[in-house]
Order: structure tokens, then sequence, then C-alpha cells
């Protein structure tokens, strides 16, 4: 069974920079595609971005785009987010997501929670004024 593990959160300036890290443990990994989630206090969980595993096209919500970027490494079957330019709008538990079963999905496939099967335990981002 794959395990999903997220590091990299921590305490920011406004400004500031985090790259987050998923790591897939587990059997042979090989996602239909990954994604990041983030949920603020009060507020429902959100599509942060996403990455296609085989082609890696990406998709962003338009509140990250042009400061955060989704990548990913084949060989250590790790996903991350660099996340530039941090605003407290930022502050969030982020959560990453295997798609483990999907073959076939496009943009707004990619950008709903309920396309991935397979979550980590999420990281905490506080990003301070």
């Amino acid at each position: 069974q794959v395990q999903l593990v997220e590091s990299g959160g921590g305490l920011v300036q406004a400004g500031g920079s985090l790259r987050l890290s998923c790591a897939a443990s587990g059997r042979t990994f090989n996602p239909y595609g990954m994604g990041w989630f983030r949920q603020a206090p009060g507020k429902e969980r959100e599509f942060v971005a996403a990455i296609r595993w085989s082609t890696r096209v990406t998709y962003y919500a338009d509140s990250v785009k042009g400061r955060f970027t989704i990548s990913r490494d084949n060989a250590k079957n790790t996903v991350y987010l660099q996340m530039n330019s941090l605003k407290p709008d930022d502050t969030a538990v982020y959560y990453c997501a295997a798609d483990l079963q999907g073959y076939y999905g496009g943009t707004s496939y990619f950008k709903m929670s309920r396309s991935y099967d397979t979550w980590g335990q999420g990281t905490q981002v506080t990003v301070s004024s």
C-alpha cells in the first residue's frame, strides 16, 4: 500500500519561500497524477497545484499561479511544491494526494479532491505578516 509523507512546512514571514516535499513509499509508484491541496481553519479544503505524472503537465489554482511551482522526481517517488512570495492567506495545512487509479482526465479532473485516492497526513504552513 502506498503511503505519502509530507515535509517542509513551517513558519515564514510574508514574502518568504518554502519548499514542501511529498515522498511516496510502498509498492511500485506510478500515479496518474499528484496534487497539493490546502485547508485553512474554518475553510474547506482547496486545490493548489497538480502534476500529471507521465507528462509533467502542471495545473495551478489562480491564487498561486506565478508564485508556486509543482515538480516531481520520478527516481525518488517525490513531488515538490516550491512556494515563493508567500502571503498570510497561504497559511493552511497542506496535503499531498495521489491518483493511483486514474487514466484519463483534463484540467478540471486534476483540480477535484475526489480524483485522488491516497492522501498524506498534512504539513502546517504559517505565513506571518
